[in-house]
């Protein structure tokens, strides 16, 4: 019984670190992509970059970035 209560414990806990933190922004479009045929990602998910920044695809890659200052007031 203890080892269910465990595996439940840890199912939510894994749940939990995946809910969005309260930031509803999306990454921003790309409308260009580069040649490179394997580009190097800084990251892969959204809990390997910083506080405040999401992992999204960019011009070359996947990289972590923050929120454009102009959606940030709107």
């Amino acid at each position: 019984m203890k080892s269910v209560a465990a595996l439940l414990l840890v199912g939510m806990l894994i749940l939990w670190t995946e809910l969005p933190t309260g930031s509803t922004w999306s990454c921003p479009p790309v409308h260009f992509t580069c040649a490179v045929f394997n580009p190097r990602n800084e990251c892969y998910a959204n809990w390997q970059c910083p506080r405040n920044k999401k992992c999204c695809q960019s011009f070359c890659g996947k990289k972590c970035i923050s929120r454009s200052p102009i959606l940030s007031y709107g």
